[in-house]
């Protein structure tokens, strides 16, 4: 079910009237009501693959029980291995088979022999990616003794299938959410109030901007050869801002509805866009993932602490599995490599710990040099995601080669007027409120009744008049 669908639209009030006045007697059944809602939810793209969010769901529930009972290192590293074996196989099998075998094929073309293998017509189920790793963060940390396994079924699987952040994150902990399942849950007017401005501009996100802008990036990325640099870079630059818009707004929609059921999830995106180096850039962009694989990858491998040396084979491990987690394509593991390599110089210069502040704090505009650094970093990102959005390598340095010819100061090919507007309102937006946790948290306003709801429909208006209301999927689906 998308959330920007007519069903969402009735799906969500309905289940939160029946989860507030209802079943709220009982936080069993609470819990329950929300794991047959977060079935009904994902069912409607394809019921079938149930079985798998369960499959994982009871693997590693037991798999902790039996963490929580045993002593023995090696028994506990056999159970541990067990539920790793189990997730990412079937990530592997779903997400990856089809590379693996097509990669094998063609190193033996390379080499100058023909083999024929067998392709499978396999269908990616939606979400795998996020449920695999949420549900793999719990064992990990029983395992290390970081937390206690939980006895109960019921809040257990809530905790995996959560509809809100189920098909595309955030990436939760065990560690932050899994306990909020056993705590008593009371409505809160201003958690609510707050969860739907969050959703609010979540929506403004995904339908104003990121399917505005998808409509001229598909037409410029397969047509590439026929239009001029000028337009190119319009087509990078306006697929930076459409992944940004698609997987930020689809955040923010499960982050402020999760609100309106009494959970605090964590936040995904800081205003990454505004980062002044590219290590900034990665500590705000899709901060369930990456701190993930810090935690995960990084420093069980030795993080900082080791022989630089090592420091750059770590760095070049989490962003390069990084990239190949978000797709079976060489043009994800190329994405990742590249910004591994535009994070080489931070580490060796010790600098990828220098803005770790929001910048031009306390001012409203940034000074000259603040702006340099962040247009800089803007720049590194969307000649990055180039890679990305390419069907291929070869299509990727095609783009790039054409993109920076002497066609590049060219006329654009394209009409682009109602996008720089809608563009432009909404960067001076998220710069007004790039400290807060989202662009509609208007603390200092909350006195100020009618100021908050002229705000409100003007962001309402402006989504009816100029959104893009296709049910078009959001990107980090295919993931």
């Amino acid at each position: 079910m998308l959330f920007n669908s007519i069903e969402f639209a009735i799906f969500l009030p309905l289940v939160f009237v029946l989860y507030w006045f209802v079943v709220n007697k009982n936080l069993k059944i609470q819990n329950l009501f929300l794991i047959i809602a977060s079935y009904v939810f994902y069912a409607w793209w394809d019921w079938r693959f149930l079985s798998l969010i369960i499959f994982s769901s009871s693997v590693d529930f037991l798999v902790g029980l039996q963490l929580g009972k045993e002593n023995s290192p090696q028994r506990r590293k056999l159970f541990l291995l067990t539920s790793i074996i189990a997730n990412l196989g079937l990530l592997a099998f779903f997400k990856y088979f089809n590379f693996f075998v097509n990669s094998f094929s063609e190193a033996f073309t390379f080499f100058g022999f023909h083999i024929s293998v067998a392709r499978l017509s396999i269908i990616l189920p939606v979400g795998i990616s996020f449920y695999t790793f949420q549900t793999l963060s719990y064992t990990i940390d029983v395992y290390r003794r970081k937390l206690e396994p939980t006895k109960s079924i019921v809040s257990f699987f809530a905790f995996v299938s959560f509809f809100p952040q189920l098909v595309a994150g955030p990436i939760e902990r065990a560690t932050n959410l899994l306990h909020q399942f056993f705590k008593p849950r009371r409505f809160n007017y201003s958690q609510a109030t707050d969860g739907m401005r969050q959703i609010l501009w979540g929506l403004f996100a995904k339908v104003v901007i990121a399917d505005n802008c998808a409509p001229l990036v598909n037409d410029i990325f397969s047509n590439y050869d026929t239009y001029p640099g000028s337009t190119l870079a319009i087509g990078a630059v306006l697929f930076a801002f459409q992944i940004y818009g698609d997987f930020s707004g689809y955040s923010n929609i499960a982050i402020g509805t999760a609100k309106l059921f009494g959970f605090s999830l964590m936040q995904n995106f800081a205003y990454p866009y505004f980062s002044r180096d590219i290590a900034e850039f990665w500590r705000r962009w899709h901060i369930s993932l990456s701190t993930w694989f810090r935690d995960y990858v990084y420093i069980p491998l030795g993080g900082s602490r080791t022989s630089l040396e090592k420091q750059i084979r770590n760095v070049f491990v989490i962003f390069v599995v990084s990239g190949f987690w978000h797709g079976a394509n060489w043009t994800f593991i190329a994405w990742g490599f590249i910004n591994a390599v535009y994070f080489l110089p931070l580490l060796l210069l010790k600098r990828n710990r220098r803005n770790t502040n929001i910048v031009a704090e306390n001012r409203l505009f940034p000074s000259i040099y603040e702006f340099i650094q962040m247009s800089f970093t803007f720049f590194l990102s969307t000649l990055a995601f180039v890679f990305f959005r390419s069907e291929s390598i070869s299509d990727a340095f095609s783009f790039i080669s054409h993109l920076f010819s002497s066609s590049l100061f060219d006329l654009p090919q394209v009409r682009l007027t109602k996008q720089i507007s809608l563009l432009l309102l909404f960067v001076i937006i998220e710069w007004l409120q790039r400290d807060k946790k989202h662009a509609l948290e208007f603390k200092s306003l909350l006195n100020h009744r009618y100021l908050r709801w002229v705000i409100y429909f003007s962001v309402m208006l402006i989504l009816f008049v100029f959104g893009n209301f296709n049910k078009t999927e959001f990107i980090y689906f295919a993931f």
